[in-house]
């Protein structure tokens, strides 16, 4: 599976490609299979995302899940402090910016 990451251009926060749109959560992240690159110049050419690239990501009953550890880290937030990890099903996640 790839999946595509990138940072939304108005807050910096890390968003995931999700077939139609970008999300904060990698759970909606869609397989884009050999199509990643012409994704990445549409969504970049149009101001929509920052930084994007594609990535491996593994589907299970969980969830969506990359396969770097660096972009689960990305993913779910700090590592050292399990409460400030992002939680994109809260309505005020929307509002979080670094």
């Amino acid at each position: 599976m790839k999946i595509l990451t990138g940072n939304d251009l108005k807050t910096g926060a890390v968003i995931w490609w999700t077939g139609v749109g970008w999300s904060l959560d990698v759970n909606e992240s869609a397989d884009v299979g050999e199509h990643g690159a012409a994704v990445i110049a549409r969504e970049e050419g149009a101001q929509n995302v920052f930084a994007a690239y594609i990535i491996d990501g593994q589907k299970d009953a969980e969830g969506v899940r990359p396969a770097h550890i660096k972009d689960r880290i990305r993913a779910l937030g700090p590592t050292v402090r399990p409460d400030l990890t992002l939680k994109p099903s809260e309505p005020e996640a929307v509002n979080w910016v670094i």
